[in-house]
């Protein structure tokens, strides 16, 4: 079988974060071109893909407090209403990547998701696995989640790659966002933020400390979350890699899903080299 390769596209990339429901659709429409070189070029390449809700839920879930679970009935107006919004970017992409000639085939996670205080324990993957079977692109997307703690709560793109990742097992996973990688601080915001271009047990206690979240609006937990949830996932798989670039940069996409070995923005991994021990 051909490489397994797990590929998101960013809230921040795909939508302006700093106006409700405002789509990029010439980003997204030249990363799904970009995919379907690769697709051409490597056809034994399985790739499922994912993006984040971005102004579309984002702005919804903040405005209800969907994250923090359901308070009263108007916070179940709130749940109904953030998935709703992020549904309606997927369609979008959906529909902008198969007029661009990608296979893709969307599975919302809400239909199948179900979580404790927060984190994702259940969730379909056999839809997934029957999809990439067939040479077609299985997208996920950042969604609501009923809770049986909290009433329900926001999974992001991050929570459902790791949990599709132990079923799965993917070869490598790339974060596509508006910047280049990991700063150490917003770089969008200041001038002096520098590149973090590895991530690995050596100093990720440092990484944790200077990470204070991301540009605009987001219930996730921002870039702190997002890098939590990849390390852990690359302590139980050492053999993973993920890798953080822009999707804002034309070509970069279609270049890091055909070389692995790509030296651009950041990657979090375990260094065998090292000998770490896992913990």
């Amino acid at each position: 079988m051909g490489e397994l390769v797990f590929l998101k596209l960013g809230g921040s990339l795909i939508t302006d974060k700093s106006r409700e429901a405002m789509a990029r659709e010439e980003v997204i429409r030249r990363a799904a071109r970009e995919i379907k070189g690769v697709l051409e070029a490597r056809p034994d390449l399985r790739l499922l893909v994912g993006h984040g809700s971005g102004s579309f839920g984002h702005f919804v879930a903040q405005r209800y407090g969907t994250q923090e679970g359901i308070r009263d009935q108007e916070g179940w107006w709130g749940y109904a209403a953030t998935g709703a919004a992020a549904a309606q970017l997927n369609r979008l992409v959906t529909s902008i990547f198969l007029q661009e000639g990608v296979p893709v085939v969307s599975f919302q996670p809400s239909a199948s998701a179900f979580c404790r205080a927060g984190e994702l324990i259940r969730l379909e993957t056999e839809p997934s696995q029957e999809a990439l079977s067939h040479h077609l692109v299985p997208m996920v997307y950042g969604d609501v989640a009923l809770d049986e703690i909290q009433g329900c709560t926001i999974i992001s793109t991050e929570q459902i790659f790791a949990y599709l990742a132990r079923q799965l097992e993917p070869d490598r996973i790339i974060l596509a966002g508006m910047v280049d990688g990991v700063f150490t601080a917003d770089p969008l915001e200041d001038r002096e933020a520098r590149l973090i271009e590895e991530i690995s047990p050596a100093n990720f206690a440092q990484v944790e400390e200077m990470l204070a979240g991301s540009y605009g609006v987001d219930v996730t937990g921002g870039m702190l979350a997002k890098i939590r949830t990849m390390y852990d996932l690359v302590c139980e798989q050492p053999s993973l890699t993920v890798r953080l670039i822009s999707g804002m940069r034309p070509g970069l996409i279609e270049r890091a899903l055909l070389d692995p070995g790509i030296a651009e923005g950041t990657l979090l991994h375990w260094p065998e080299a090292n000998g770490v021990p896992l913990s």
